[in-house]
């Protein structure tokens, strides 16, 4: 996964403990984490466009999130910043070399390589499917929130 899918995560929390503030401009955001704005913003632009966050144009605009914390799944996120394509490609490579001189009937069964990545994947998957913002933000250290506020407060 890329740095992004961290970067997306941690700025739904924010965005999450800082309703009242939102929207927040992408810089804003970027400054929280000493993170580069326009990298930033596009790994939130599939956020946007998966309707984790709501994008408000304008001179007061920014990002907020697009749905309740409890309805937005860490998998949601990583999908949309990720894609569902899966992590593990099985290109049947026990097929190749000294595989060539194998009998077809050698090959019917599916390769368990492949059937272990994917039983690893689907629980990976299942597993962020069941953990949401709301959930981080209950995991949260109490003065997290109440730091960034005033962070944010004092940068303006």
């Amino acid at each position: 996964m890329s740095e992004g899918t961290e970067w997306g995560l941690h700025c739904c929390l924010v965005l999450a403990w800082l309703d009242d503030m939102t929207p927040l401009p992408v810089g804003r955001l970027a400054e929280v984490f000493d993170l580069p704005p326009e990298y930033l913003k596009k790994q939130l632009q599939p956020l946007a466009k998966a309707g984790i966050l709501r994008s408000e144009a304008g001179a007061k605009g920014g990002y907020r999130l697009g749905r309740a914390p409890d309805s937005i799944s860490l998998m949601d996120v990583v999908a949309a910043i990720e894609g569902n394509t899966n992590p593990f490609q099985c290109t049947e490579v026990r097929q190749r070399g000294a595989g060539e001189l194998a009998g077809a009937g050698e090959f019917a069964r599916p390769c368990g390589i492949s059937v272990a990545m994917r039983k690893a994947e689907l629980a990976w998957r299942r597993e962020l499917a069941r953990q949401s913002v709301a959930d981080l933000m209950s995991g949260t250290p109490t003065a997290a929130p109440a730091r960034v506020r005033r962070f944010l407060e004092g940068a303006a």
